[in-house]
């Protein structure tokens, strides 16, 4: 009986050549899900959105922008674009799958990074960023969240959804967009800006980030938010070396005119330590036709969508999902709420039953004023974000990894990254009855 749910699980559901497991993340319009090449046996990410929304929304032409920009940048610290795919009702775009999860996670643990750890990130930062501004592309909402890390730890920056690519004619952009603590101040006086400079100002707020474990603006005002940020009003902490301190204050410039630009920065001192520029080989010219094809001859060329018989049990993790998340074959990184990458994957292990795991689950959030939503194993809990700017929102899902033996996957659906850490913080003390800890 189990082997014939675990084929069907196998099985749940193939598009194209791509056999898809579980979602692995969430936003407003797309889910984000696991999947494997089932002729080469490579994991990706495969990002999927209904059409449906992406017109109801009038989304085409961003959509697009986003798939053809991240298929023009091609750089070892960018994450990068296999191919696009569509069915008639949804689009699926093949991404390489990072493991390591977001920068953020690891600024949350650690509370701040060592000067050493900060600035070899904040060089494969540069190094990204540089490349994308020669393609003529300016990203735009530059944030930790934004930045993946590989299974060697290394930078991988990611949601081009804010991009700009160049026009002919057009020399400043003129759209107010990205997250409000890292926009430079040109951004936010709605005059036109220098996309280039506006992202090495988001690039300055991230070093700072990295180094002292908090934002250099950070006020629930966005009034008073907004009135830093243009006067450029922050404190550096005691522990920022004299150059590290000196390179952040030529980065958070107010003046777009006189804030460093890439060149002045790869030749700071600060900078240059240690520093040993990325090498790749530049890849063939791009085509966009395939990505074209997709959204203006929609009716064309669908990939077949198959879905297996469904189980009302939880959904059985396949053994290629189980190895992905464990970065290898140790499998104990899974069940151990101990060590550090499952910490900032938010996940632990339960030998209850799933319906007991569930009841629970909504427990904690009636606890916490929290709304929920369930199906299937799979909650959805909902509320306001403590700042009140926005919605908060969280994902739980629940998984057979053994008989008996059940996975539970947090991840977060909306809202800030710091708010969502506190709040996992907060699930597990209270669920921390049933969370299995394994002998040591």
């Amino acid at each position: 009986m189990r082997r014939d749910r675990q084929a069907a699980a196998v099985g749940m559901k193939k598009v194209g050549k791509y056999e898809v497991g579980r979602t692995i993340g969430q936003g407003t319009f797309a889910k984000v899900k696991f999947a494997r090449n089932s002729e080469t046996g490579e994991v990706v990410a495969m990002k999927v959105m209904a059409k449906s929304t992406i017109l109801k929304h009038k989304m085409v032409n961003q959509i697009k922008r986003e798939i053809s920009i991240m298929k023009i940048v091609r750089h070892p610290y960018i994450v990068r674009l296999h191919e696009v795919l569509a069915s008639k009702t949804k689009i699926y775009i093949i991404l390489e799958l990072i493991v390591g999860g977001e920068l953020f996670d690891k600024i949350v643990h650690l509370g701040k990074l060592p000067e050493y750890e900060a600035r070899q990130y904040f060089q494969q930062l540069i190094d990204a960023v540089d490349y994308c501004h020669s393609k003529g592309v300016f990203h735009r909402d530059l944030k930790p969240e934004n930045l993946l890390l590989d299974s060697r730890g290394n930078l991988k920056v990611s949601d081009f959804g804010l991009s700009a690519l160049p026009q002919q004619g057009v020399g400043l952009l003129h759209t107010t967009c990205g997250t409000p603590n890292y926009v430079a101040p040109e951004v936010l006086r709605n005059q036109g800006y220098n996309g280039s400079a506006a992202d090495v100002w988001s690039c300055g707020v991230i070093l700072f980030v990295l180094m002292a474990g908090y934002l250099p603006f950070d006020e629930t005002d966005l009034a008073t938010l907004f009135r830093k940020i243009n006067a450029a009003e922050y404190s550096v902490p005691s522990w920022f070396s004299a150059g590290a301190r000196s390179l952040i204050y030529r980065l958070l410039d107010p003046n777009p005119n006189t804030r460093a630009h890439v060149e002045g920065i790869r030749e700071d001192v600060w900078f240059k330590v240690n520093y040993v520029p990325v090498r790749y080989s530049e890849a063939e010219e791009v085509n966009l036709d395939d990505i074209h094809a997709v959204f203006n001859d929609i009716e064309d060329q669908y990939v077949t969508e198959k879905v297996g018989s469904t189980d009302h049990g939880p959904l059985i993790m396949n053994a290629f999902e189980m190895i992905t998340l464990s970065q290898g074959l140790n499998l104990s990184a899974l069940f151990d709420r101990q060590q550090d990458y499952v910490k900032r994957q938010t996940r632990f292990v339960s030998r209850d039953s799933p319906r007991t795991i569930i009841a629970n689950v909504e427990a904690v959030a009636e606890s916490v004023s929290l709304k929920f939503h369930s199906q299937n194993y799979k909650i959805r809990l909902e509320g306001v974000s403590s700042n009140r700017m926005g919605q908060f929102a969280v994902v739980i899902e629940v998984f057979e990894v053994a008989p008996s033996l059940f996975m539970v996957d947090v991840r977060k659906a909306a809202g800030d990254t710091l708010e969502y850490h506190a709040f996992y913080k907060i699930l597990c003390s209270k669920l921390n009855h049933i969370i299995w800890k394994p002998s040591r």
